[in-house]
């Protein structure tokens, strides 16, 4: 399923294989390919209800498997990380740095669905770590929401893409077995139905 959960299995096929041509010929990786949706963070435990600095610091304390379900080329730069904007002080929930995107990657833990105003919030974090952490060498930073649900229409009108933030759903209890099958045989599906294409647009 993780070409499915990736955020470039949702756009158009002549994208999508401009993209992984990109991937295989030059070894160039997109933030498309990097971000996915959903994550699986039932490794924290958290049933039921829950607050953001619950699932933070269980996150925290489940680091190293975190990093593992964010995907290769994820490294831990702080959290809480403080910035002071008009002389108010603002914390970013978590900070990591990829090594093959060269930018950092903002990250926002947020319970229930995606709300609007995430966006504006976000940006301000995105401008300040471009203007006081960047590095030479290294793109503009991302931002990555995590929400419990996502708001399809909101996300699309807000051209969140143009900003340079993800959203993804989370999960912190893997979804029922039935389910899961079905969806590892609709994403099958999906993959041999784009093998099929690609194959026929070869001959």
């Amino acid at each position: 399923m993780l070409f499915e959960r990736t955020a470039i299995a949702s756009k158009p096929d002549e994208l999508i294989k401009k993209e992984l041509s990109t991937l295989r010929d030059d070894n160039v990786v997109s933030p498309d390919l990097v971000f996915k949706s959903p994550y699986f963070l039932e490794f924290t435990g958290l049933k039921g209800m829950y607050s953001e600095k619950s699932l933070e610091d269980s996150l925290l304390a489940h680091l190293e498997q975190f990093i593992i379900e964010l995907g290769n080329g994820f490294c831990f730069v702080a959290r809480q990380k403080r910035m002071i904007i008009d002389g108010e002080d603002f914390y970013l929930d978590l900070l990591f740095f990829h090594r093959r995107l060269h930018r950092l990657i903002a990250i926002e833990l947020k319970l229930g669905r995606f709300k609007a105003q995430y966006k504006g919030q976000m940006e301000l974090y995105l401008r300040w770590l471009e203007q006081n952490e960047m590095e030479s060498g290294e793109e503009s930073p991302l931002g990555l929401l995590l929400c419990t649900e996502g708001s399809e229409e909101q996300i699309e009108l807000l051209q969140l893409d143009k900003a340079g933030i993800k959203v993804a759903q989370y999960m912190t209890e893997l979804p029922p077995r039935e389910v899961l099958l079905r969806q590892i045989q609709k994403s099958l599906e999906v993959a041999k139905a784009r093998f099929d294409n690609y194959i026929e647009d070869k001959e």
